[in-house]
This record gives structure tokens, sequence and C-alpha cells, in this order.
């Protein structure tokens, strides 16, 4: 899909050398059961920029983050990347912006990260995985992170990556191909019925691929979410559709005139935020 002139592409996924060297280390070739690890450049990035007629890049690292691939070294891998990072805002301020990784789920070490990358490196926001060693972002350990994010009012684009059972149930397909969209909505009722949104109104959420099948589970989603069932959990049903509406949802990957459709009916039009295909794994 061709995008408009000064087109901003706020989901587009860039490969840091330390990133790189950390998928090496771990014997990755391929991610998320079954996806090849790319190449990568900022000037084949750039290319294709131009060919689609986008102004600028918002880049965040993709599956699998941090914790996930490095365990005790996340908070060295993600300054590295971050640093990285900076860089590339600096060689291209036109061009690129850029969302700090943090090692989440440890919540020490992603507040330092935090407080580096936003105050200190200048980036424009971070990237959380939908869920970091299956801790999803509405548990209680995250909440002092949440309040460090609101205070700030940031951009958080929340990205998939494999639930920690995929092995399990994950049909011998790639993670990509069904469980991503699944762990976005698994990502988004954590924090609806969790009661992780309580003061905390400030985080500008941007829900990548339109937010996984939520808008198709809506009215499910609100309407249990809302009764006696969940118990002390239970948010309102106008509520939980208020916080819907309020969100951000990135187009890449939603694919056909329905799946907008559903979208559009979850939350205004003005809350889509453009997504360009390229050649990084989803």
């Amino acid at each position: 899909m061709l995008l408009p002139e000064k087109a901003i592409d706020v989901h587009a996924h860039f490969l840091p050398p330390a990133y790189r060297e950390a998928l090496r280390c771990a014997g990755l070739t391929r991610l998320d059961g079954g996806i090849p690890v790319p190449d990568w450049s900022p000037e084949a990035a750039i290319g294709l920029m131009d060919e689609l007629g986008i102004a600028g890049a918002l880049l965040s690292v993709s599956s699998p983050f941090a914790v996930a691939l490095a365990d005790g070294e996340a908070p060295r891998l993600c300054r590295e990347v971050n640093n990285y990072a900076a860089e590339l805002k600096t060689n291209y301020p036109t061009r690129f912006g850029a969302l700090a990784m943090l090692p989440a789920p440890m919540v020490p070490e992603s507040l330092a990260e935090l407080e580096h990358a936003l105050d200190t490196l200048g980036l424009d926001g971070v990237a959380l995985p939908t869920n970091a060693a299956g801790a999803y972002l509405g548990e209680a350990a995250f909440a002092p992170l949440l309040d460090a994010l609101d205070e700030r009012g940031a951009n958080v684009f929340v990205h998939p990556t494999m639930p920690c059972c995929f092995e399990a149930f994950g049909l011998g397909l790639p993670a990509p191909m069904i469980e991503f969209p699944f762990d976005s909505t698994r990502a988004i009722a954590s924090l609806l019925y969790s009661g992780a949104l309580d003061r905390r109104c400030n985080i500008r959420f941007i829900f990548s691929h339109g937010g996984g099948p939520t808008s198709f589970l809506a009215s499910r989603l609100t309407l249990i979410g809302g009764s006696p069932i969940v118990g002390e959990r239970a948010l309102p049903a106008a509520e939980a559709r208020q916080w819907l509406a309020r969100w951000q949802y990135d187009l890449t990957l939603v694919g056909s005139p329905g799946e907008v459709e559903l979208l559009r009916a979850m939350a205004p039009v003005s809350r889509a935020a453009a997504g360009a295909p390229d050649d990084q794994p989803e």
C-alpha cells in the first residue's frame, strides 16, 4: 500500500549491531517459530521510505526483545541498542525517530534505562512487548514503570511477542501467523481488567497490527469484562469501550476492508496510525 507523502511510519523495525550479535550468540537464525533474521541498514530503510513516499520512521526493535534474548545481560543490551538508536537520530535527524527498548520485566533496571533513553538520549518513547517473560503489562509488578510512563505522558508502542506457552499450542506454525495478534489482545485485556489504568490516563499507547483481533472481540470482551463473572476485576463495558477508543492502533498487516471497518467501529479513524510494509518479521 502506498502511503501519502509526508507520512510517518510508526511501525518500523531496525536491527542494531548489538541486537544482531545477541541473536547470533543465542544461536538464533530464525525468530518466533520460523522467521529468518533479516538484513537491515539505515540506507536501505531510507531507500524504501523514499520509494513509498514516507517522510520519517519511528524505529523500534521487534521480538524476541531484551530479556527473552539476553536474560541477565538485558540491561546492557538495551543500553547499547538505545545508544545506537540515538546515533541514528543524530545522523539522520529528518528521517528517523526511535523508541527505546527496556529490559522488562526487570522494573528497577527498566526505570533506569527509561531515564537514560528519554532524558539523556532524547528518544521518542518506548517499545514494550505484549508480554515479558510471561508477565503482561497490567500485572502489579509493572506498576512503577507504568507510573513513570504516565508521569511523562510517554509514547508506548506495544508490539507482540510469543506467549510463554507457545510451544504447547503453536500448531507448529510461526508465532506471527496467529499468536502475535492474539497476544496483543491479551496485553490489552491485561491493562483493562487489572486496575492498571486507574489514575494512569497520560500514557499514549499505540498497539501494533490494529490491536490484533481486539476489534472483532470488542463486544464480547467488554460485555463479559463488565459482568460479575470476572468478579472484582470487572470494568463497566462503557468505560472499557472508552479506553479502547482513546488508544492508537497502527495498520500494519490490517489487510482487508472488513478489518478496517471493525477497527473503525472500535476507535475513531483518527486513532489509526499508518505502518508501512518493511522487510522485518512481524
